[in-house]
């Protein structure tokens, strides 16, 4: 079978996508010559679309025409106007329920059975939270003494890991949007991964007090230590050792154990996105993702400004009202956010995202929303909440990379899925990232690093049904412990930078 020219995804779309560089004088089809130069990724006008005409990918308007544009054009960022955003005070729910989804090949998976309850735990961690940044640079010094002391003691122990952030003083800490990185802090000390043993590091003058860190009853000198009460630093690196020792060898006795998938809470996350990312990656995700809730796990996908232009997609799928209008919410919620930035929606694509031909963040979108499946949406969080139903799950978080995973984290996910277009190294230490590529020639450049590559759906060599299932058995297998993904091999540990909306002093 030939390999394809380009990508056009609905009928009444009037461009296309160029799979790869589509060079001047190339007819693509019938009547249709590129004049100029079209880069991989990029779009060519099918039609002529006359200023402030719409330009139509998905089905939906990217954006409007700023001049005239020609059959065979490339069109780029530089040529459209963007639209308004959907208005979300008058959307419709419960309108596009999908109920029948893809079977999943198995329905069990080797877990640890959460101690805290809630969801069960994919890694065997011993997670170190701390109250403040000033911390750090002690923790660090014991961490690296941990790992090379004690760690070695305890095989059934996958990793220490200090929860380092820079929260805790020098902010806000009653103002009402400090409830946000709060929020996430509490949810991440008691993370599934961490296997119910709770270890806490303050220094004993911050804002952000143990007190507001932990449960009443989860304070005592078993869970806490504070470095001012100790007297210099080899005394402070000698109780976080003993500490340590006694809680990773109550973790050591821990057992993985065959469960439901119902037991599975994974996170669906994009970055350094392309215009195939939409075509390929995403939607592989999507028919992995539609697999899992069929089989009684939850996903979770996110980024509001990556779902803005297409929210109303979302509301169809929101199982009854009361999730549509929490998800209308949460939409103005962040416009407001930005708004009082004095940017917009329109701040989010990178240049690099330009350069993998998104013209603007509309596109982004309707490519992005391609990670949430078909499945019916059963709940709504704000920033860093943790899930109360299983099924498909939307994360009202920011859509930085860096700033995603930690809220998704504090909301309980055991594993990440991660699209790319561009490429990132990106990588959680508290869980494995599996990288899903939109392209052949981004595994080809990253090997070692793209765990999962999409790109022979643009070429027709796959199907997305093909790449779905490929990627349900790796989450499987990385989840159940039978594999590493390259982020957690090679230990590519982004910092956890937590959502802080609420005002620095």
């Amino acid at each position: 079978m030939k390999a394809p020219i380009f990508v056009k995804i609905k009928d009444e779309d009037n461009v296309a996508i160029a799979v790869h560089e589509i060079k001047k004088g190339t007819e693509i089809m019938e009547g249709v010559t590129a004049r100029h130069d079209i880069p991989q990724a990029h779009k060519i006008a099918l039609c002529d679309i006359p200023k402030d005409q719409p330009v139509i990918r998905y089905g939906v308007v990217l954006g409007y025409a700023i001049e005239d544009i020609k059959q065979g054009d490339w069109i780029n960022e530089f040529m459209l106007h963007l639209p308004t955003p959907p208005d979300v005070d008058n959307m419709t729910f419960a309108t596009n329920l999908v109920t029948e989804l893809p079977d999943p090949p198995v329905t069990t998976w080797e877990g640890y059975v959460n101690p805290w309850g809630g969801p069960a735990g994919t890694r065997n961690i011993l997670g170190i939270s701390t109250t403040v940044q000033c911390v750090t640079g002690v923790l660090n010094v014991a961490v690296d003494r941990m790992k090379k002391e004690l760690l070695p003691k305890y095989p059934n122990v996958d990793d220490i890991v200090p929860i380092n952030h820079a929260y805790g003083c020098g902010v806000a800490i009653n103002a009402p949007e400090a409830k946000v990185p709060i929020r996430a802090l509490r949810n991440l000390s008691k993370h599934p991964n961490f296997g119910g043993q709770l270890m806490v590091v303050g220094l004993g003058c911050e804002k952000f007090t143990v007190e507001m860190l932990c449960e009443e009853a989860d304070i005592t000198p078993e869970n806490v230590i504070i470095l001012q009460e100790k007297k210099g630093f080899d005394d402070m690196v000698n109780a976080l050792m003993e500490m340590a020792d006694k809680k990773l060898a109550i973790l050591n006795e821990r057992k993985r154990q065959t469960l439901p998938l119902s037991d599975l809470l994974i996170g669906m996350q994009c970055g350094g996105s392309d215009a195939f990312s939409g075509v390929t990656a995403n939607p592989s995700a999507g028919y992995a993702s539609d697999m899992l809730v069929k089989g009684g796990a939850t996903v979770m996908f996110s980024e509001v400004t990556e779902v803005r232009d297409g929210v109303y997609l979302l509301a169809e799928r929101c199982v009854n009202e009361e999730v549509g209008k929490k998800l209308a919410a949460e939409m103005k919620w962040y416009d407001n956010y930005l708004a009082e930035g004095e940017v917009d929606r329109s701040a989010n694509p990178t240049p690099g995202n330009k350069k993998g031909g998104l013209a603007n963040i509309v596109e982004k979108a309707m490519g992005s929303i391609a990670k949430s499946g078909t499945s019916p949406i059963v709940e709504v969080l704000s920033p860093a909440e943790k899930p109360s139903k299983k099924g498909l799950i939307y994360a009202a978080t920011p859509a930085s990379d860096i700033v995603c995973g930690p809220c998704q984290l504090a909301s309980g996910i055991g594993l990440q899925v991660f699209m790319t277009g561009r490429g990132t190294p990106y990588g959680l230490a508290i869980a494995p990232v599996i990288k899903v590529c939109s392209r052949n020639e981004m595994k080809e450049q990253w090997p070692d690093l793209i765990d999962i590559n999409a790109g022979p759906v643009a070429t027709g060599e796959a199907t997305i049904a093909d790449i779905g299932t490929q990627l349900f058995m790796e989450i499987i297998d990385v989840a159940s412990g039978r594999k590493k993904s390259f982020a957690e091999k090679y230990k590519l540990h982004n910092d956890l930078c937590i959502f802080n909306p609420a005002p620095i002093t």
